[in-house]
Parts: C-alpha cells; structure tokens; sequence
C-alpha cells in the first residue's frame, strides 16, 4: 500500500508539473505576443501608446534594484484636459525630483510627442541638484533630435540616461 501512495503521488507531482510546464509556455508566447504592440498612428490613442511604451519600459529595466519603475506618459496635449493632464504629471515629476528619487530606481518618459515629453523631462529637472540622482536610471522614449537636449537637462543630476529610438 505504501509503494501504491508513493507511486501515486510521484505520478500526480510530475502531472502537475508537466500542466505548469505547458501552461507557462503558453503564457510566455501570450505574453510575447503582446509586447510586439506596434508604434500608434494616432498621437491621442493612449491605450495603445501605453502598450507600445510599456513594452519598451520592459525592455529597458536592467540594472533597476526597485520593485517597479516610475513610467510617465506624456500625453500629445491635443486638447484642454491633455494640456491639464500634463500639467498635473510635470507637478508630480517635480515633486518626485524635489524629494529625490533611491539610487536603483527607473524613471520612463514616453509619449507620441517627442518635443513634448523632452520639454517635460527640462522643466521637470531644471532645479534638481547636482548628483542628486546617482545611479538612477532615466529612459528617455523619443526622436533622436530631442536627446541632446534632455541629455545636457540630466548631466548635472548624474542620472544615468537610457535613450530609445521610438
């Protein structure tokens, strides 16, 4: 009887192991699928500029110690409640800079608009002090034309600034 329980429970302990094993697989090509988003057409289609960001956020958290990263979508202030929108986001970046951010944390900038979410990144960092931000990771979404400048905005900060081409 003992060899039977024995026998059985190795038997329903590898099943269970082999169903996690399949069902892992799966989710792992589930989860591949969606991180294929491609970049929106539309710059006021926040739902699928926060897949095609957050995708690349995923990308880009090597080297991050903390449990999540601080993303921050720029909204292509299209309209009134956009503009107020971002307005409330540089508010709350300023806020974060001003207290200063744990060395091993990630802040995501990213948005339909380049210009826009550069211009965010300057004003949100214009009055952090020097080498307030070692060894804190910034990603920095957008055209290859506003690096240089969110790049001169963060030197001082001795942030470590991670550009993505979007």
């Amino acid at each position: 009887m003992r060899k039977f329980a024995l026998i059985a429970a190795v038997a329903l302990t590898t099943s269970l192991a082999l169903s996690a094993c399949g069902k892992h697989d799966s989710d792992q090509q589930d989860q591949q699928q969606v991180q294929q988003a491609a970049k929106p057409t539309s710059p006021t289609d926040s739902k699928a500029w926060n897949a095609y960001l957050g995708q690349i956020v995923q990308k880009n958290m090597q080297g991050m110690s903390a449990n999540q990263p601080y993303a921050y979508m720029v909204t292509a202030a299209s309209t009134d409640e956009a503009k107020a929108q971002n307005d409330r986001q540089l508010q709350s970046v300023q806020d974060t800079v001003a207290r200063g951010v744990l060395p091993g944390n990630l802040l995501a900038f990213g948005g339909p608009v380049s210009s826009t979410t550069a211009d965010l990144v300057i004003a949100a960092f214009k009055d952090a002090k020097p080498g307030s931000f070692k060894d804190v990771i910034v990603l920095f979404i957008g055209d290859q034309a506003d690096e240089q400048r969110v790049t001169d905005a963060l030197k001082p900060t001795g942030a470590t600034l991670r550009f993505v081409v979007m």
